[in-house]
Protein backbone atom coordinates (compact mmCIF):
# COMPACT_ATOMS: atom_id res chain seq x y z
CA UNK A 1 0.00 0.00 0.00
CA UNK A 2 1.12 3.59 -1.04
CA UNK A 3 2.52 5.49 2.02
CA UNK A 4 1.29 9.53 2.19
CA UNK A 5 4.34 12.01 1.60
CA UNK A 6 2.79 13.66 4.74
CA UNK A 7 2.92 10.16 6.45
CA UNK A 8 6.64 9.82 5.79
CA UNK A 9 9.56 10.31 8.30
CA UNK A 10 11.12 13.61 7.48
CA UNK A 11 15.27 12.62 5.97
CA UNK A 12 17.53 12.89 9.18
CA UNK A 13 20.14 15.68 8.46
CA UNK A 14 23.30 14.63 7.07
CA UNK A 15 26.02 15.24 9.54
CA UNK A 16 29.70 16.45 8.50
CA UNK A 17 32.22 15.17 10.75
CA UNK A 18 35.53 15.30 8.77
CA UNK A 19 34.58 19.30 7.88
CA UNK A 20 33.62 19.43 11.78
CA UNK A 21 36.93 18.16 12.55
CA UNK A 22 38.72 20.60 9.94
CA UNK A 23 37.21 23.38 11.51
CA UNK A 24 37.64 22.73 15.22
CA UNK A 25 41.49 22.20 14.24
CA UNK A 26 41.64 25.46 12.04
CA UNK A 27 40.03 27.36 15.40
CA UNK A 28 42.55 26.12 17.93
CA UNK A 29 45.30 28.41 15.63
CA UNK A 30 45.84 31.41 15.43
CA UNK A 31 43.84 33.61 12.69
CA UNK A 32 44.80 33.42 9.30
CA UNK A 33 45.67 36.88 8.06
CA UNK A 34 43.67 36.38 4.41
CA UNK A 35 44.23 39.21 1.64
CA UNK A 36 40.37 38.74 -0.15
CA UNK A 37 40.29 40.06 -3.60
CA UNK A 38 37.48 42.27 -4.83
CA UNK A 39 34.90 41.16 -2.59
CA UNK A 40 32.40 43.16 -4.65
CA UNK A 41 28.98 40.84 -3.82
CA UNK A 42 27.26 38.99 -1.20
CA UNK A 43 28.27 35.67 -1.99
CA UNK A 44 31.76 37.04 -1.66
CA UNK A 45 31.41 38.36 1.48
CA UNK A 46 29.31 35.74 3.63
CA UNK A 47 32.50 33.40 3.54
CA UNK A 48 34.51 35.59 5.36
CA UNK A 49 32.84 37.18 7.60
CA UNK A 50 31.50 33.51 8.63
CA UNK A 51 35.12 32.25 9.00
CA UNK A 52 35.99 35.66 10.61
CA UNK A 53 32.73 34.99 13.68
CA UNK A 54 34.26 31.75 14.18
CA UNK A 55 37.69 32.84 14.59
CA UNK A 56 39.41 30.66 11.44
CA UNK A 57 40.43 34.02 9.34
CA UNK A 58 41.29 37.76 9.74
CA UNK A 59 40.55 39.13 6.51
CA UNK A 60 41.75 42.17 5.32
CA UNK A 61 39.13 43.28 2.03
CA UNK A 62 40.76 44.60 -1.22
CA UNK A 63 38.15 46.35 -3.45
CA UNK A 64 36.42 49.45 -3.95
CA UNK A 65 35.44 50.70 -0.77
CA UNK A 66 31.87 51.83 -2.60
CA UNK A 67 31.13 48.34 -3.57
CA UNK A 68 32.12 46.09 -0.76
CA UNK A 69 30.23 48.70 1.56
CA UNK A 70 27.39 48.40 -0.10
CA UNK A 71 27.61 44.33 0.05
CA UNK A 72 27.86 44.54 3.64
CA UNK A 73 25.31 46.80 3.65
CA UNK A 74 23.11 43.99 2.04
CA UNK A 75 24.28 41.40 3.93
CA UNK A 76 23.39 43.61 7.08
CA UNK A 77 27.02 43.48 8.36
CA UNK A 78 29.28 45.64 9.35
CA UNK A 79 32.61 45.97 7.90
CA UNK A 80 33.94 48.70 10.39
CA UNK A 81 36.33 46.19 11.91
CA UNK A 82 37.87 44.75 9.08
CA UNK A 83 41.02 46.61 7.25
CA UNK A 84 40.08 47.28 3.85
CA UNK A 85 42.73 48.26 1.72
CA UNK A 86 40.95 49.87 -2.19
CA UNK A 87 41.53 48.52 -5.21
CA UNK A 88 39.27 50.45 -8.06
CA UNK A 89 38.62 47.14 -10.03
CA UNK A 90 39.24 43.83 -10.20
CA UNK A 91 42.36 43.90 -11.79
CA UNK A 92 43.66 45.91 -9.52
CA UNK A 93 42.75 44.16 -6.42
CA UNK A 94 43.77 41.10 -7.47
CA UNK A 95 47.65 42.91 -7.80
CA UNK A 96 47.04 44.73 -4.49
CA UNK A 97 46.26 41.25 -2.72
CA UNK A 98 48.94 39.81 -4.30
CA UNK A 99 51.57 42.55 -2.68
CA UNK A 100 49.97 42.23 0.64
CA UNK A 101 51.20 38.43 0.68
CA UNK A 102 54.86 39.53 -0.85
CA UNK A 103 54.97 42.14 2.22
CA UNK A 104 53.93 39.70 4.84
CA UNK A 105 50.95 41.73 5.81
CA UNK A 106 48.56 38.06 4.26
CA UNK A 107 49.13 34.75 4.85
CA UNK A 108 46.99 33.27 2.41
CA UNK A 109 44.82 34.43 -0.51
CA UNK A 110 40.88 34.45 -0.87
CA UNK A 111 39.03 34.69 -4.11
CA UNK A 112 36.21 37.67 -4.24
CA UNK A 113 34.00 38.60 -7.01
CA UNK A 114 36.32 38.33 -9.52
CA UNK A 115 37.15 35.69 -12.34
CA UNK A 116 39.69 32.90 -10.88
CA UNK A 117 41.78 33.83 -14.24
CA UNK A 118 42.05 37.46 -12.90
CA UNK A 119 43.26 35.94 -9.92
CA UNK A 120 45.48 33.12 -10.79
CA UNK A 121 47.58 35.74 -13.29
CA UNK A 122 48.17 38.39 -10.43
CA UNK A 123 49.34 35.29 -8.54
CA UNK A 124 52.08 33.23 -11.44
CA UNK A 125 52.94 36.79 -12.89
CA UNK A 126 56.98 36.45 -13.17
CA UNK A 127 57.60 39.73 -11.67
CA UNK A 128 55.60 40.80 -8.34
CA UNK A 129 53.84 37.38 -8.58
CA UNK A 130 53.84 34.44 -6.00
CA UNK A 131 55.30 31.66 -7.70
CA UNK A 132 57.43 29.08 -6.22
CA UNK A 133 59.68 26.33 -8.12
CA UNK A 134 56.60 24.02 -7.68
CA UNK A 135 53.81 23.64 -10.59
CA UNK A 136 50.06 25.51 -8.69
CA UNK A 137 47.73 22.84 -8.67
CA UNK A 138 44.38 22.80 -7.35
CA UNK A 139 42.71 20.24 -4.63
CA UNK A 140 38.92 19.17 -3.70
CA UNK A 141 38.95 18.31 -0.19
CA UNK A 142 35.66 16.21 -0.27
CA UNK A 143 33.17 15.21 2.31
CA UNK A 144 31.61 12.06 0.63
CA UNK A 145 28.58 10.49 2.57
CA UNK A 146 29.40 7.16 3.04
CA UNK A 147 33.54 7.25 3.10
CA UNK A 148 35.07 6.98 6.12
CA UNK A 149 38.16 10.17 5.47
CA UNK A 150 38.31 13.16 3.50
CA UNK A 151 39.32 12.12 0.07
CA UNK A 152 41.64 14.80 -2.02
CA UNK A 153 40.86 15.04 -5.87
CA UNK A 154 43.81 17.04 -7.58
CA UNK A 155 44.05 18.43 -10.37
CA UNK A 156 40.52 19.55 -11.33
CA UNK A 157 40.66 23.62 -11.95
CA UNK A 158 44.14 24.65 -12.86
CA UNK A 159 46.25 22.17 -15.13
CA UNK A 160 44.38 21.03 -18.34
CA UNK A 161 46.85 18.48 -20.10
CA UNK A 162 49.56 18.29 -17.40
CA UNK A 163 52.83 16.67 -18.09
CA UNK A 164 54.72 13.63 -16.31
CA UNK A 165 56.72 16.80 -14.45
CA UNK A 166 53.74 18.51 -14.03
CA UNK A 167 52.08 15.33 -12.16
CA UNK A 168 54.73 15.20 -9.81
CA UNK A 169 53.89 18.69 -8.75
CA UNK A 170 50.51 17.81 -8.32
CA UNK A 171 51.19 14.78 -6.66
CA UNK A 172 53.78 16.12 -4.41
CA UNK A 173 51.28 19.30 -3.48
CA UNK A 174 48.32 16.82 -2.82
CA UNK A 175 50.39 14.84 -0.72
CA UNK A 176 51.83 17.73 1.37
CA UNK A 177 48.12 18.92 1.90
CA UNK A 178 47.06 15.51 2.95
CA UNK A 179 49.76 15.57 5.88
CA UNK A 180 48.94 19.30 6.74
CA UNK A 181 45.80 17.95 7.72
CA UNK A 182 46.75 15.43 9.77
CA UNK A 183 46.43 12.15 7.53
CA UNK A 184 49.02 10.00 9.11
CA UNK A 185 49.39 7.57 6.24
CA UNK A 186 49.00 9.55 2.68
CA UNK A 187 48.00 6.62 0.12
CA UNK A 188 48.16 8.10 -3.30
CA UNK A 189 46.31 6.72 -6.22
CA UNK A 190 47.15 7.93 -10.15
CA UNK A 191 43.99 7.20 -11.68
CA UNK A 192 43.47 6.19 -14.97
CA UNK A 193 40.43 3.96 -17.20
CA UNK A 194 42.86 0.81 -16.15
CA UNK A 195 44.71 -0.65 -13.70
CA UNK A 196 47.37 -2.28 -15.82
CA UNK A 197 50.10 -0.05 -18.24
CA UNK A 198 49.35 0.42 -21.71
CA UNK A 199 50.87 2.12 -24.13
CA UNK A 200 48.48 3.56 -25.81
CA UNK A 201 47.11 5.23 -23.54
CA UNK A 202 49.49 7.16 -21.73
CA UNK A 203 47.78 8.25 -18.17
CA UNK A 204 48.82 4.37 -17.42
CA UNK A 205 52.67 5.01 -18.43
CA UNK A 206 52.73 8.40 -16.66
CA UNK A 207 51.29 6.52 -13.25
CA UNK A 208 53.93 3.91 -13.64
CA UNK A 209 56.39 6.75 -14.27
CA UNK A 210 55.27 8.54 -10.67
CA UNK A 211 55.15 5.55 -8.63
CA UNK A 212 59.16 4.94 -10.05
CA UNK A 213 59.59 8.32 -8.79
CA UNK A 214 58.29 7.67 -5.44
CA UNK A 215 60.34 4.54 -5.31
CA UNK A 216 63.57 7.15 -6.03
CA UNK A 217 62.32 9.68 -3.55
CA UNK A 218 61.63 12.12 -6.03
CA UNK A 219 57.86 12.31 -4.31
CA UNK A 220 57.92 11.86 -0.73
CA UNK A 221 55.68 11.65 1.87
CA UNK A 222 53.28 9.10 1.08
CA UNK A 223 52.28 5.50 -0.42
CA UNK A 224 51.67 5.49 -4.47
CA UNK A 225 50.24 2.99 -7.28
CA UNK A 226 49.07 3.00 -10.32
CA UNK A 227 47.59 3.07 -12.92
CA UNK A 228 44.66 2.09 -10.79
CA UNK A 229 40.76 2.50 -12.08
CA UNK A 230 38.56 3.97 -9.72
CA UNK A 231 36.74 1.37 -8.80
CA UNK A 232 39.94 -0.84 -6.92
CA UNK A 233 41.23 2.69 -5.76
CA UNK A 234 38.48 2.90 -3.42
CA UNK A 235 36.52 0.09 -3.02
CA UNK A 236 38.66 -3.30 -1.50
CA UNK A 237 36.16 -5.42 -3.16
CA UNK A 238 36.68 -4.49 -5.95
CA UNK A 239 40.38 -4.33 -5.76
CA UNK A 240 39.92 -8.00 -4.11
CA UNK A 241 38.37 -9.26 -7.46
CA UNK A 242 41.01 -7.77 -9.69
CA UNK A 243 43.82 -9.60 -7.39
CA UNK A 244 45.61 -6.26 -6.98
CA UNK A 245 47.52 -6.63 -3.96
CA UNK A 246 48.71 -3.00 -2.83
CA UNK A 247 48.83 -1.08 0.35
CA UNK A 248 46.94 1.61 -1.99
CA UNK A 249 44.24 -0.42 -3.40
CA UNK A 250 40.82 -0.15 -1.76
CA UNK A 251 42.33 2.63 0.37
CA UNK A 252 43.43 5.28 -1.15
CA UNK A 253 42.68 9.01 0.73
CA UNK A 254 44.44 10.50 -2.25
CA UNK A 255 43.17 10.75 -6.17
CA UNK A 256 45.49 12.16 -9.21
CA UNK A 257 43.46 12.51 -12.47
CA UNK A 258 44.93 12.06 -15.50
CA UNK A 259 44.29 14.95 -16.45
CA UNK A 260 41.69 18.35 -15.41
CA UNK A 261 38.36 17.26 -17.62
CA UNK A 262 38.43 13.70 -15.69
CA UNK A 263 39.62 15.45 -12.33
CA UNK A 264 36.54 17.83 -12.50
CA UNK A 265 34.11 15.17 -13.97
CA UNK A 266 34.92 13.29 -10.84
CA UNK A 267 34.58 16.10 -8.44
CA UNK A 268 31.49 17.41 -10.13
CA UNK A 269 29.94 13.84 -10.28
CA UNK A 270 30.82 13.10 -6.36
CA UNK A 271 29.13 16.70 -5.74
CA UNK A 272 25.98 15.91 -7.67
CA UNK A 273 25.32 12.28 -7.41
CA UNK A 274 26.81 11.05 -4.69
CA UNK A 275 26.08 14.30 -2.45
CA UNK A 276 29.61 14.85 -1.43
CA UNK A 277 30.95 18.77 -0.37
CA UNK A 278 33.84 20.23 -1.68
CA UNK A 279 36.36 22.04 -0.32
CA UNK A 280 39.05 23.89 -3.12
CA UNK A 281 42.31 25.19 -2.17
CA UNK A 282 45.04 26.31 -4.76
CA UNK A 283 48.46 24.97 -4.02
CA UNK A 284 52.08 25.39 -4.99
CA UNK A 285 52.38 29.36 -4.59
CA UNK A 286 54.09 30.76 -1.63
CA UNK A 287 50.34 30.81 -0.01
CA UNK A 288 47.40 28.78 -0.13
CA UNK A 289 45.06 30.69 -2.45
CA UNK A 290 41.07 29.91 -0.94
CA UNK A 291 38.35 29.47 -4.36
CA UNK A 292 35.03 29.57 -3.10
CA UNK A 293 31.85 29.03 -5.47
CA UNK A 294 28.91 31.01 -5.11
CA UNK A 295 27.35 27.57 -5.16
CA UNK A 296 29.25 26.20 -2.16
CA UNK A 297 27.14 25.60 1.03
CA UNK A 298 27.78 27.92 3.83
CA UNK A 299 30.02 24.37 5.70
CA UNK A 300 31.77 24.14 2.79
CA UNK A 301 33.16 27.26 2.42
CA UNK A 302 34.70 27.52 6.50
CA UNK A 303 36.18 24.25 5.07
CA UNK A 304 38.29 25.81 2.72
CA UNK A 305 39.21 28.37 5.35
CA UNK A 306 40.21 25.88 7.66
CA UNK A 307 41.96 23.86 5.04
CA UNK A 308 44.17 26.83 4.21
CA UNK A 309 44.56 27.58 7.72
CA UNK A 310 46.13 23.96 8.36
CA UNK A 311 48.39 24.67 5.21
CA UNK A 312 49.29 27.99 6.64
CA UNK A 313 50.53 26.52 9.99
CA UNK A 314 52.24 23.25 8.27
CA UNK A 315 54.07 25.76 5.80
CA UNK A 316 55.50 27.51 8.68
CA UNK A 317 56.84 24.39 10.35
CA UNK A 318 58.45 23.53 6.88
CA UNK A 319 61.12 25.49 4.79
CA UNK A 320 59.88 27.87 2.38
CA UNK A 321 60.16 26.77 -1.88
CA UNK A 322 62.46 28.78 -3.43
CA UNK A 323 60.95 31.16 -5.39
CA UNK A 324 61.76 31.52 -9.28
Amino acid sequence: MLTSTLEQPLPTPRRHEKYDRLIAAARALPKLRVAVAHPCDEAALVAAFEAAELGIIEPILVGARAKVEAASAALGADIGSFRLVEGTHSHEAAEKAVALVRAGEAEALMKGSLHTDELMAAVVRRDGGLRTARRLSHCYVMDVPGHPTPLIVTDAAVNIAPSLEEKRDITQNAIDLARALGVETVRVAILSALETVNSRLVSTLDAAALCKMADREQITGAVLDGPLALDNAIDLGAAQIKKIRSPVAGQANVLVAPDLAAGNILAKSLTFLAGADAAGIVLGARVPIILTSRADARLTRLASCAVASLVAAAERARRVLPEV
